[in-house]
């Protein structure tokens, strides 16, 4: 009996040996587990996202922020001392980096224009605005408004003549687009614009070529007109200067065409207009402008290091400015569909039509 009592005894204080042996283990590895975390979140920045108050997260975040002004500001000095030291030396300073946008980065686009695609200028000879564009014909523009009109849609209109050469205004009335293509091709108009509106605001523009097409639908947007730009500047009578920028695909090319086919192809360069139409991931900016050039003096003083105490002479000397004032309106277009022929919604036959499949990508661009 007194053997198994101290068997007993032993099993027991070897039990309990081991419990807590086991029990002092546990938190060593939790401390372990716990230094591990804590060295990987220093090795990894910390992230004012990360942070649950807000104090704490504002002040992170202005401290991450300032840190950056700082580098960047490093670098750009750095940069401009590679560069002055490459011109002493006579060799070639390094390369500017081109930053990285959606523009450059654009998806590869088979249709984009070449400059020496024989094709291409083959086309523009034989296609719809050869004879305005070559001056063989002078565009006769018919502007016209939907059937449900608001006050708005007038004012755009007044400010579309104004910027559009032998442009003339014609109440829609209750008449259908069909009669109206016809009516202006018995009058020989080279193009017809129709604004249409909506809940009182101009939300789309079309443009019909005559005789033959095509047809281009836009979506108008962001309308401001002449009396809400601050300084704006009155047009003359003079015929504007155009400039088209980045219209680089096949349709995009087409489309400016169909806009360069609008104005007269002999500007007055003394009334120093520009009418702008700048496309930029597939949104065309409208802008007007008058381009003053002004002389102003810029005073110079020299200083004299012989004589002490005399004060420097000074010399002025003129400089011309040229400054841009706007004249309005200002809006932007966006394509929705270019059809063949002129308007026909139901029998037509459409060369491009916008769908929401298309935007699958941010970097992907069909003008």
């Amino acid at each position: 009996m007194a053997k198994e009592r101290k068997n007993r005894k032993s099993n027991s204080s070897s039990y309990e040996i081991d419990s807590e042996t086991l029990t002092a283990s546990k938190p060593r590895q939790t401390n372990e587990a716990a230094e591990k975390k804590e060295g990987e979140m220093k090795k990894s920045k910390l992230l004012p996202s990360m942070i649950k108050n807000k104090e704490k997260r504002s002040e992170v975040h202005s401290k991450l922020k300032r840190e950056k002004k700082i580098e960047k500001r490093r670098q750009a000095k750095a940069r401009d001392a590679a560069i002055k030291q490459a011109l002493e030396l006579g060799q070639e300073p390094p390369e500017k980096k081109v930053p990285r946008t959606i523009e450059n980065t654009r998806e590869p686009d088979e249709t984009v224009c070449r400059p020496d695609d024989e094709e291409l200028f083959a086309a523009n000879d034989a296609d719809e605005f050869s004879t305005i564009l070559k001056q063989e014909t002078v565009p006769k523009i018919l502007i016209t408004t939907c059937r449900f009109n608001s006050t708005r849609g007038p004012a755009f209109i007044r400010e579309l003549l104004s910027v559009i050469p032998n442009a003339h205004y014609f109440k829609r009335g209750t008449y259908e687009l069909k009669k109206i293509v016809e009516y202006a091709r018995k009058k020989d108009f080279t193009s017809i614009m129709a604004v249409h509106t909506n809940r009182r605001e101009p939300d789309a523009l079309l443009i019909v070529n005559l005789p033959d097409g095509p047809t281009a639908h836009f979506k108008l947007s962001k309308l401001v007109l002449r009396k809400d730009i601050q300084g704006h500047g009155n047009p003359t009578g003079h015929k504007p200067e155009l400039v088209l920028n980045n219209f680089s695909t096949r349709l995009g090319h087409r489309v400016g065409r169909l806009i360069q086919s609008l104005f007269p192809q002999d500007p007055n360069f003394r009334g120093r207009r520009v009418v702008t139409f700048h496309n930029q991931r597939d949104f065309i900016f409208f802008r007007h402008h008058r381009y003053i050039f002004e002389s102003r003096e810029k005073k110079e003083e020299s200083k004299d290091k012989d004589a002490k105490g005399s004060k420097g002479k000074t010399s002025s000397q003129e400089r011309v400015i040229a400054r841009l004032q706007e004249c309005g309106p200002r809006f932007t277009l966006k394509l929705i569909s270019m059809q063949h022929g002129t308007f026909d919604t139901k029998g037509g036959e459409f060369e491009w039509v916008h769908k929401a499949d298309m935007d699958t990508s941010r970097r992907r661009f069909f003008l």
